[in-house]
């Protein structure tokens, strides 16, 4: 039997660069990674999303993660986890889904890798928070302390933001 995967999930703030480092690493450790589900589940709407959407972005999530684990070798990298739709249905609704909260608490990761948002602000039709990426940072990184989460903050430009997350992996993997 395969012995299952270190799972390590890449969060924080729009355009903080999860997207490309998740790719990244996946490519570095030869392995499978998780796309946000976010993007493909707003792409196919016709209609601007709401707060019920926010629940079946995050189940979807979880089930895609669910469905890839096994194809992982050695590392499963996540672009988000449950933490981005929980801090999304707060600031932008002021309250949260049950079913995050309580799955937040059970589906965990071996290391949360938080991206700094210090890099140039890419925009996008999905993107909606330009101008307060540092006050989403702080949050972010308070979540992960006020719930004693493994986590480091990833920092830099280019291959320096890659190495800087690979020598994190390196030390405690």
């Amino acid at each position: 039997m395969k012995a299952s995967p270190i799972r390590i999930v890449i969060t924080g703030p729009e355009s903080s660069g999860k997207s490309t480092l998740a790719k990244k690493l996946a490519a570095h450790y030869k392995t499978i990674w998780i796309a946000e589900y976010a993007r493909e589940y707003i792409d196919n709407l016709d209609r601007d999303y709401n707060y019920d959407d926010i629940l079946e972005i995050a189940r979807g999530q979880i089930s895609r993660e669910k469905e890839k684990t096994e194809k992982a070798n050695k590392f499963l990298f996540c672009d988000t986890g449950l933490i981005v739709p929980k801090i999304w249905c707060e600031v932008k609704y002021g309250k949260c889904h049950p079913w995050i909260l309580d799955t937040i608490g059970s589906h965990t990761y071996d290391l949360y890798l938080l991206c700094k948002p210090d890099i140039h602000w890419q925009p996008d039709p999905q993107r909606e928070n330009p101008d307060d990426r540092d006050e989403l940072f702080v949050y972010y990184l308070n979540d992960l302390k006020t719930r004693n989460l493994p986590y480091f903050i990833v920092e830099g430009m280019g291959e320096k933001r890659l190495l800087n997350a690979i020598q994190c992996i390196e030390s405690k993997f």
